[in-house]
């Protein structure tokens, strides 16, 4: 099988231990994570090869970060070296009313001092099939915005299916440039886009009519469909359109769906209903990175879905950034086990 060529940022995540606030830590856990590194990880634990790629420092702590790729069985030979430092993100975990919280510390990481004709992609490429950003990377510096408008038009020429999750973070879009000024152009050569509730909105204002994604009633998954629809007018190149629902009744307690759109249908996902949450993060990116695997694995975009949610919902059972679940463990609660047991 042909490569998955992911492209981002991977992070140092520090986080108190437990639940303790900022202001209680007498430490930090240590994990290595980041969007496009979340899929990449994913990906290989399915048994698909792919290849990571982004700029870290030539220092130990980038080591530590290229380490846990190759850990993961994740192609690193296109990463390259360079910048002052990795990028940083402390991380609180919420719990019960209080909700998590996220301080970047990203400036002058070596992503974010990326500029566009520093990869050879035509290189990256060969024997690629499939080619996944997200919106995370243009929002960090206008070089890493550049670098990524530059992969996307080298996988179209290519011939390579491109995806994207829209992932919009309004603490890091701070160089000058608004999202709505830069998306755009990067999302017309996508042909899988996917977003939570509220991506769509923030990046193009497109969004559902009378919802309050705030409310765990409120996410009625048909009610996407007209988001789905608009960002396929708007990107003539999208294939399926996909929007994750998340309902947050606490921060230790969701519920957990996902909606595909083909141009023909509105396909939605089995609702997980997620308590005692170990950890949240990278949820989407597991999402992606199981619906990478099941577009190219099953044989309709319905089981391609439900692999996705099925697996998304595993990862809230992992702390971490990365989803370290298998295909027989997804397959298992699509088929509606649920229950925990031992394996023996």
């Amino acid at each position: 099988m042909k490569k998955i060529v992911t492209f981002g940022e991977i992070m140092l995540r520090l986080t108190p231990p437990g639940f303790l606030r900022f202001s209680q830590a007498p430490s930090f856990d240590v994990v290595y994570g980041g969007g496009e590194s979340n899929v990449a990880v994913s990906l290989a634990n399915y048994g698909l090869p792919v290849d990571f790629v982004s700029r870290i420092p030539a220092n130990e702590i980038g080591e530590c970060a290229i380490m846990e790729m190759k850990k993961r069985s994740v192609g690193t030979q296109h990463i390259l070296r360079g910048g002052e430092r990795l990028g940083i993100y402390f991380l609180e975990m919420g719990a019960m009313a209080r909700g998590s919280k996220v301080v970047y510390d990203r400036a002058h990481s070596g992503m974010a001092s990326m500029t566009k004709g520093m990869v050879d992609w035509d290189e990256v490429f060969r024997d690629a099939q499939w080619f996944h950003w997200t919106g995370i990377t243009p929002a960090i510096s206008q070089g890493a915005a550049e670098a990524t408008l530059e992969a996307i038009h080298a996988a179209n020429r290519l011939g390579i299916t491109v995806s994207t999750d829209l992932n919009y973070r309004k603490n890091l879009w701070k160089y000058g440039k608004k999202s709505s000024e830069v998306m755009p152009e990067l999302v017309a050569g996508c042909d899988v886009i996917l977003g939570n509730e509220e991506d769509a909105e923030k990046h193009f204002g497109i969004h559902p009519e009378g919802v309050d994604v705030t409310r765990e009633d409120s996410m009625d998954a048909m009610a996407y469909q007209s988001v789905c629809q608009q960002l396929m007018t708007r990107f003539p190149r999208c294939k399926k359109a996909i929007i994750t629902l998340r309902g947050s009744i606490s921060a230790s307690h969701n519920t957990w769906t996902g909606v595909l759109y083909n141009g023909k249908e509105l396909l939605v996902a089995p609702s997980y209903n997620i308590t005692h949450m170990v950890d949240r993060v990278g949820g989407g990116d597991s999402f992606m990175g199981g619906l990478i695997y099941g577009l190219l694995t099953y044989p309709d975009d319905q089981q391609a879905l439900n692999f996705a949610v099925a697996a998304s919902c595993l990862k809230h059972s992992i702390y971490g950034d990365a989803n370290l679940v298998t295909v027989g463990e997804v397959q298992q609660l699509m088929k509606g086990d649920a229950s925990g047991r031992v394996s023996r």
